[in-house]
């Protein structure tokens, strides 16, 4: 059903939900097409896919937290500069930015659980070409596994929206919680894996694969059976690049991925830069992202009960700053040091992660609307987030410190205040669902 033109203006005005998870979909009723043609799954098929989902989730940032920690061996055995190593840091990020845009036309053409499913078999091929050691494999397989990341990271949102409506706060914090999971564990076992399996770095980052052929067995035999239907292909979205609130909440998640990847990508090396060692900085920057898990969590329901979400944004985004200004300049050695400032940037990290991701499905009247919302907050969102650790590596490459950064994060703070200011209110985006011709 095609949302009337005055039912779009109600939906863009109206209050958003705000009381429980079933009010998610309040502003639906009139504005969804027709229901999906399939049978309602059973209890233990939903059980299933909502493990998929998080299992799938896992997968998405390891291949960005285990090159952070190992960055200084790569470096001294390959002799990549500076530069070099801040365009490996920021390759697969760019490619979150350029591929996530077709996310929605390939989860139409091919199904979104099709989809999906290659998706985790060009992690799994990119991870795997990560152990061979070679310079331009090495970044060859990063634009890989990337592209894969890009498109699971717009379609699970739109599934979400789709499929678990009625628990979509608690969808998504299991599904930011198991984002964290996977970015903690490489970050935290990477080094481990090294120095306990003694193949050196190649081998340590190419382990990551296991888990990702683990999902894919675990999803292909849910997945090939499932063709597009016409809930997903007989529909597009209008109007959302237009919109000021939809082009908000893309700067709020481009500014709020532009400091976690700094974060992913250059704090083991600013702690080792710091006299930590480097499992210890990997242990570091493990805690402050396992910490993210609790405000994953707590965020997304919380965030549905307020009435906006405005103050919620300031205050995550303050937080974040203090803290990345903390691990820069704080004593090393000082009691609790800097495991209590990981804690902190985790709480404040995986806060804004989740709220971006909410604001996505509550600033959105539609399955369809989420997708595309999504794949514009994600394909621009990220293409801004590159510059984050780009120009993080290339200060300490013109420095030889990373102590200028902090002009970096205190920037990128004040403009993810500003974007949070707007992609908190209480509205919907103005675009509209419309049959394709």
């Amino acid at each position: 059903m095609t949302l009337p033109t005055g039912a779009a203006t109600t939906a863009r005005t109206q209050a958003a939900p705000s009381g429980t998870e079933e009010l998610l979909i309040d502003a639906e009723v009139d504005s969804l097409p027709a229901p999906r043609p399939t049978p309602t799954p059973s209890r233990g098929r939903r059980l299933l896919l909502g493990l998929t989902v998080v299992l799938i989730a896992f997968n998405l940032r390891p291949v960005f937290a285990s090159l952070s920690v190992v960055l200084p061996e790569i470096i001294r055995a390959t002799g990549l500069s500076s530069t070099a190593a801040s365009l490996l840091t920021t390759l697969p990020i760019v490619c979150l930015g350029v591929f996530a845009p077709m996310a929605p036309w390939l989860g139409r053409r091919f199904g979104t659980e099709r989809t999906l499913l290659g998706c985790m078999v060009l992690i799994l091929v990119g991870t795997l070409l990560r152990g061979t050691g070679n310079i331009p494999l090495l970044f060859l397989a990063s634009a890989i596994a990337g592209s894969g990341i890009a498109v699971s990271n717009v379609l699970l949102s739109g599934l979400v929206k789709r499929d678990f409506a009625k628990q979509a706060a608690l969808m998504m914090g299991l599904y930011t919680m198991a984002v964290c999971g996977g970015a903690a564990s490489a970050a935290g076992l990477t080094v481990p894996l090294e120095h306990a399996l003694g193949g050196g770095w190649t081998l340590a980052l190419a382990m990551w694969a296991a888990p990702a052929a683990l999902v894919t067995l675990v999803w292909a035999p849910q997945a090939l059976p499932l063709k597009p239907v016409a809930s997903e292909s007989g529909f597009t979205v209008r109007g959302l690049w237009r919109d000021r609130l939809a082009w908000q909440v893309t700067f709020f998640m481009g500014l709020q991925s532009a400091l976690a990847y700094i974060v992913m990508g250059w704090l083991a090396p600013i702690l080792r830069e710091r006299g930590l060692s480097g499992e210890t900085a990997g242990y570091v920057v493990s805690l402050s992202v396992m910490t993210q898990v609790v405000t994953c969590l707590v965020v997304p329901a919380l965030a549905v009960k307020l009435r906006n979400q405005r103050g919620l944004a300031v205050v995550l985004s303050a937080m974040t700053v203090a803290a990345m200004l903390a691990m820069l300049f704080a004593p090393v050695d000082a009691p609790g040091g800097m495991w209590t400032w990981a804690v902190l940037l985790g709480i404040a990290q995986g806060g804004t992660f989740a709220l971006a991701l909410t604001m996505i499905v509550l600033r959105s009247p539609d399955s369809h609307i989420a997708a595309h919302l999504s794949g514009m907050a994600q394909g621009v969102g990220y293409m801004v987030a590159a510059f984050g650790p780009l120009l993080a590596g290339l200060l300490h490459g013109w420095t030889g410190s990373f102590r200028a950064s902090a002009w970096l994060f205190v920037g990128l703070g004040v403009a993810l205040v500003i974007a949070g200011l707007g992609a908190g209110r209480t509205l919907h985006v103005g675009a509209v669902t419309v049959p394709r011709h």
